[in-house]
């Protein structure tokens, strides 16, 4: 009997001391950088308001009605991606940046419904995500208009989808590596827009600074981000 209780209380306390260490790396983010999000918080022509289980931007100007649900990648503060849609959102379209639960995109079951009841006036939605993010968007564009990947690739196969597509990568991309996106490409519709960023890497698509694993990138951040935009941008006009 003492035998039985001693395992139990090794095998219980093993178990609560793992779930304190997964909680407390899942609950260590990757900050966004301070200046970056200022720069969006000052912009007259967007604005953004904290609306507890995501981030919404809206332009101030006129709204082209075209929305995008974003899903940040693993354990990325929401925050660093003001930057990334600054331009978007200035240009008319409306962006919902998430708060996935534990900040890991595979936990968080809730719907698009979810986060598109933030702004009821948007009329076309697309789902999208970076890295993990991206790959958890995959699993829900049979909800949207469009899918947006940033620096990710789809693991669920949709290639017969007739869903709009932009995929943007970085060829410096030491995570979601220009090998994996390219060997993932079948996954996706043939209609697809896929479009690397010469010199850009992984945490380019966001402003959090630097990130383990990830390859230096060859060309100034903000030149990434700006191509970044461009394309979404690009793309955005083509889902109304």
């Amino acid at each position: 009997m003492n035998r039985a209780l001693r395992w139990t209380a090794w095998t219980v306390t093993v178990v609560v001391l793992l779930a304190v260490v997964f909680l407390v790396y899942a609950n260590t983010v990757m900050q966004g950088t301070r200046s970056a999000a200022l720069q969006v918080w000052r912009d007259d022509r967007v604005a953004v308001r904290d609306a507890v289980d995501s981030v919404v931007m809206t332009p101030t100007g006129t709204a082209d009605g075209e929305g995008i649900v974003f899903i940040p990648g693993a354990k990325v503060d929401p925050y660093a991606y003001l930057a990334t849609f600054r331009q978007v959102v200035a240009s008319g379209t409306t962006v919902v940046i998430t708060k996935p639960t534990l900040n890991l995109a595979f936990f968080d079951t809730r719907p698009l419904s979810t986060f598109e009841g933030h702004a009821p006036q948007v009329t076309t939605w697309a789902v999208g995500g970076h890295s993990l993010g991206g790959v958890r968007a995959c699993q829900l564009a049979q909800d949207a208009d469009g899918l947006l990947l940033l620096g990710s690739y789809c693991a669920d196969d949709i290639a017969r989808s007739s869903i709009r597509v932009l995929s943007v990568s970085g060829s410096r991309d030491g995570l979601s590596t220009p090998e994996k996106v390219a060997a993932a490409r079948h996954l996706l519709p043939s209609t697809a827009t896929v479009t690397e960023v010469e010199g850009a890497n992984h945490a380019d698509f966001g402003a959090y600074g630097d990130q383990p694993g990830d390859r230096t990138a060859t060309i100034p951040r903000e030149d990434a981000r700006a191509q970044i935009s461009a394309a979404i941008e690009d793309w955005v006009r083509t889902l109304g």
